[in-house]
């Protein structure tokens, strides 16, 4: 996937898997569009584009305002999009018996229903592009075969549900040559994975990008770790 001629675009840009996606991206020589709440407060992911000659645009953007995905949507028109990758996301800390609902209800907000409207907006900025492929990051945790732990009922469930609004994608828009994946990876040392973690981002987000390569319209919907094993739903 390397060449200036694609376009790839990330949410939740500014740290972690998101920052290392723009930076494997355009280390590879494609475009990338980079977006985070606040730009201003993202001095690394700055930095990354100041040193890109041109290959990194970075854009504000809370993917839990949609009217700020609309926007973006139209600022980027006329943009082709080879790549869409929903990283944006959050891990509520709640637990049985003091359940908070309101984080609850952001954790679907920005886990399950930004995927979707970020879609839904940038659809035909992706159809009109050379590679056609949309992927979201989801979570092992997000399986119901894998869970045998219960807990972080808040996160597993919007993961859960992101993962059938894949599916969805995947079936929906086969007809315009899209191809859809769900992403897990891995356990990874960022601030959501902690400093226990097994493997660090720039493993990942290389096993991502690998797998982000091979999606194509034969195996489209599928739910693939970042080593390429497939993950049970």
């Amino acid at each position: 996937m390397n060449g200036p001629t694609y376009q790839v675009l990330v949410t939740g840009a500014n740290r972690g898997l998101g920052l290392e996606f723009v930076r494997q991206y355009a280390s590879a020589g494609c475009h990338v569009i980079a977006c985070c709440r606040d730009p201003l407060k993202a001095t690394e992911l700055n930095r990354l584009a100041t040193d890109s000659a041109g290959k990194i645009a970075v854009h504000a953007l809370d993917v839990s305002e949609f009217s700020q995905i609309e926007r973006l949507a139209s600022e980027l028109n006329g943009q082709a999009i080879d790549v869409l990758i929903n990283n944006a996301g959050v891990y509520p800390r709640s637990s049985f018996g003091s359940i908070d609902y309101a984080e609850w209800h952001k954790a679907f907000l920005i886990n399950t229903m930004a995927p979707m409207r970020m879609v839904e907006c940038l659809v035909d900025h992706v159809a009109a592009s050379r590679l056609r492929k949309i992927v979201t990051l989801s979570s092992k945790m997000g399986s119901i075969t894998d869970n045998d732990s219960g807990s972080s009922a808040l996160y597993r469930t919007s993961k859960a549900a992101v993962n059938m609004v894949m599916k969805n994608l995947a079936i929906e828009l086969k007809s315009r040559g899209i191809a859809v994946g769900t992403l897990h990876p891995g356990w990874v040392k960022t601030d959501m994975g902690g400093a226990n973690a097994l493997i660090d981002v720039q493993q990942s987000v290389a096993g991502m990008r690998t797998v982000i390569e091979r999606i194509s319209l034969d195996d489209t919907g599928r739910f693939i770790a970042f080593d390429g094993q497939e993950v049970p739903w």
